[in-house]
Parts: structure tokens; sequence; C-alpha cells
């Protein structure tokens, strides 16, 4: 079915997997002609992918110079300008999408090349908190103006909407109102309520490809270069009001909403604890990543200059076993990325991406909620994609028809979209949506073999979850 009808262009830009994942989405689900469709791109990834579909191609990377040049002839009032892309300033798109009327839509906020591991800059500086602020800077510099959709793919995007879906979940099977809110306030009292202290975005990629990992190779079954950076970047979560103490390589941020805090060490390389239902218990990366500070800056609730409520919400990935040697070899070689690069598509043999929620500290315990996705059922779906990168395309999908139906929201991010209205278009491409409860918790099983430092009285606190 066409979800809904643009008469303006589109123009995506970067074209590595998950444009070519999204593209058939597009054209399957937006009524409009595909000549209006333009794709902008830095290599020749995808070449023959774009010719299947019959859209025009441009090769040409985007630099601090000419940017301006290559967007302001493509773009016009009531245009959409859909990035996909690494390496170019989300910041300035959106600035230049705002000044030309132009719609917007990102699945992560990026830097300029280079911007996730400048020396020059402290770890606060190139932290997401920070990329997320100079974002919320413009929105504010910026209020009522065309729709620009802040990183809106599976995570950070989708997961938002799960965290909603999954909270109205707890509250009808505990018996209490769960009736949908209407407001931020609404949705942070309903948390609140329901004595939920801790979110992981709790994600295990089991995807296996025919031939194994060789050395000097990074292997990835989405944007490596985009795994790279952020892995790179310094580990943040949003930091929760029932933490009891600062860890001791932890930091807050001088200055924005002060709903994160920053650990001294690279993302992938900090470790911790955390459950999906068919994996089970396993350690997962604190992989930075922006739904981890927006979704605990929505969930605050404060009186004055009280802070009364706030979850912890942080990344817990275990992805697919390749990547997990590529990162090992990435910290052995000091974070110096490997020569060669294998995005896995087609040589894929097998497994699955289980993402989702895991909601903890409430009445029943913790719950987990969200996307599982086979291989054969992704391929099965829609062409050019595997599982990891169907559930990034589907959610792209639902944030670009969103961003349609309401053309002047502003500068927004996934947290204030209708989640109904995405998790609907979505949906058909996520395979198996699963809710399930559990009694795991980071104690289980914890001070066998050998003693360690853990807060017996609350299992919710962040040292109980962290891998030292």
């Amino acid at each position: 079915m066409k979800h809904v009808t643009f008469s303006g262009r589109l123009v995506m830009l970067g074209f590595g997997s998950i444009g070519q994942g999204v593209l058939p989405l597009i054209l399957r689900h937006i009524d409009m002609p595909r000549e209006h469709i333009a794709i902008l791109t830095a290599d020749d990834r995808g070449a023959d992918v774009a010719d299947e579909y019959g859209v025009s191609r441009l090769v040409a990377p985007l630099t601090r110079a000419n940017f301006r040049d290559l967007l302001t002839p493509l773009l016009g009032e009531g245009d959409f300008l859909l990035n996909l892309s690494v390496d170019v300033s989300s910041v300035a798109l959106i600035a230049l999408a705002q000044e030309l009327g132009a719609l917007y839509l990102d699945t992560c906020i990026e830097p300029w090349a280079g911007g996730y591991t400048d020396p020059t800059l402290t770890p606060s500086q190139r932290s997401n908190y920070a990329l997320r602020e100079s974002a919320l800077d413009l929105a504010r510099a910026l209020p009522n103006g065309p729709t620009a959709v802040l990183t809106h793919g599976a995570n950070p995007g989708l997961v938002s909407h799960f965290m909603k879906e999954a909270l109205l979940n707890i509250a009808h099977d505990t018996g209490q109102d769960d009736t949908v809110p209407t407001t931020r306030e609404g949705w942070a009292a309903l948390a609140h309520g329901l004595g939920v202290k801790v979110v992981h975005i709790a994600e295990r990629d089991t995807q296996v490809a025919r031939f194994c990992k060789r050395p000097g190779e990074f292997v990835n079954t989405w944007s490596i270069d985009g795994f790279v950076g952020e892995g790179c970047q310094p580990a943040e979560l949003g930091w929760g009001t029932h933490e009891t103490g600062m860890p001791a390589d932890g930091r807050h941020h001088d200055f924005g909403c002060g709903a994160a805090i920053y650990l001294l060490r690279p993302g992938a390389a900090t470790r911790v604890r955390t459950w999906t239902p068919l994996e089970g218990p396993f350690h997962g990366f604190l992989i930075t990543h922006n739904e981890s500070i927006s979704i605990a800056d929505y969930y605050t609730i404060a009186d004055g200059g009280t802070l009364c409520y706030r979850p912890t919400v942080h990344y817990a990935y275990h992805p697919c076993d390749d990547a997990v040697l590529s990162l090992h070899e990435l910290a052995d070689k000091n974070w110096r990325p490997q020569s060669e690069k294998r995005l896995l598509m087609h040589e894929i043999a097998s497994g699955i991406d289980e993402l989702g929620v895991l909601l903890m500290g409430h009445v029943k315990g913790a719950y987990w909620y969200g996307s599982r996705l086979l291989i054969e059922e992704a391929r099965r779906l829609v062409p050019h994609n595997n599982a990891t990168s169907l559930q990034v395309a589907a959610a792209v999908l639902g944030g670009t028809v969103w961003a349609i139906e309401n053309p002047r929201a502003g500068i927004v991010e996934a947290d204030h979209l209708d989640h109904a209205r995405v998790l609907a278009v979505a949906r058909p491409y996520l395979g198996e949506i699963a809710g399930a409860y559990t009694d795991w918790t980071p104690l289980g099983g914890r001070g066998t073999l050998f003693s360690e430092d853990v807060d017996a009285t609350c299992p919710w606190q962040f040292k109980n979850f962290r891998v030292l």
C-alpha cells in the first residue's frame, strides 16, 4: 500500500547499505515519481542498485566547502533531504534544509570527517551528547520550521517507539492506567509511576557469513565507518536518579541538558551485562548512541531546579561475532581502522538480529520488547537488505512518512513523534515483534568463582551492570 503521496523532490544523501535497503521501500510505499528521486553519494557503492530501480545518481563527496553549492540546486520548498551519509555535518545540512524550506531526516547526528576522533577536542566535546546539543541549539534558534527528524533509524529512532509500547504493556499487565499519554510529561509520569529505573537498548546480532573474518579486515552487518566512528567515541549513558555512585572514570558535561554522563574510555572498550529473550544473559558493548541521551532527557521529571526522576539509559550491543573480532583487532591497533572492510549482505548464511528495549526495576522485574528478524525473512521481504539493515530501513520509512504527513513540526527527535503511526508503517518489516518478562538481574550467578564488588541492595545500579 502507499502510505502517503509526495509531490516534491527527494534527495538521498549517501547510498551505502541503508540507502540501498531504503530505496525499494520508498518506491513501494511513497506515491511519487521515481524521476523525482536523486542519489548524491561519495563513492560508487550501490551503482547497480540505483540502475536496477532507474534512479539517477551523482558521485560527489560533500565537504564544508562544497555542500551548499551541490545541494542548493537539488532542493527547494517542500522537497526532502534524506541524509544517510557519514562524515557530513548533520547540523550544517539541517540548517541548509531549513533555509531552503525542505524536509529532512537522518539516522544519526554526524560531524564533519574526523570529528569523532579529533585529538584537539575533549572527550566531552566529541561526544554524542555534544552533537545532540548542537542540533538542539539549532532547533531552539529555528522553531516552527519545516520538519527535520533527528536520528531516526533503528537505534536511535525505532527503539524510542518500542519504549513507549513497552511502557503501555507493563501498565496493562500490572493493572495500572494504560491510557496513551499525549505529552512528554505524561510519558515521563508513566515511566516514573511504573518504577522503571534502567533502560537498555539490548541487541544481539547472530548473523554469520559463509567465510569468516580475515586479519586486517573489519566485518560488520551495517556501516563500518559509522560503527568505527561511534565505537571510538566515549562510552555515554543517560544517568538515572536512582544511581548512588558515580563511576571512577565517569564525568558530567558542563553544558546542556545534564541528562547524561560519559566515561573516559571508548565505547568499543566498555562492556555491560544485559539480556534478550532468545540469547539470554550476555555481555554487550556500551556503544554511545543518541537514544541513550534523548530517552533519558525525554523521561526526566524536574520540579523547578530539583531533579525528581530520570532512568539510566544506554546501549548494550553484541554485534555479529565477526564484528566482535573486528573490534578486538581495532583496539589491538590502538583504534587505527583496518585497511579492508567487508559489509555482510549476500554472503550471510544464517542468523537473526534481536533488537529491543529492556526496561528494569518495575514491579515485574524486567521486560524486553522489540524486533526479532531472521536473515531469511529480511531477504524475502525486501531486496538488498540483511536483518540489521532492514530494521533500520523500516524505521527510516516510518519516519519519512511521518515527516511528510507533518511537514511543519520543526526540528524534532524520535521521542516526539507519534509512536503508533511510525510503528504501523515499519511493523511489516520487523519480523516477530515480541515482549517477554524475566527475573534476570545483573547479580545472577555473581561471586561464585571470585569475589566481586557489587551493590546487593539494589541490583539496578550501573556498577552491577558494568563488566570490569
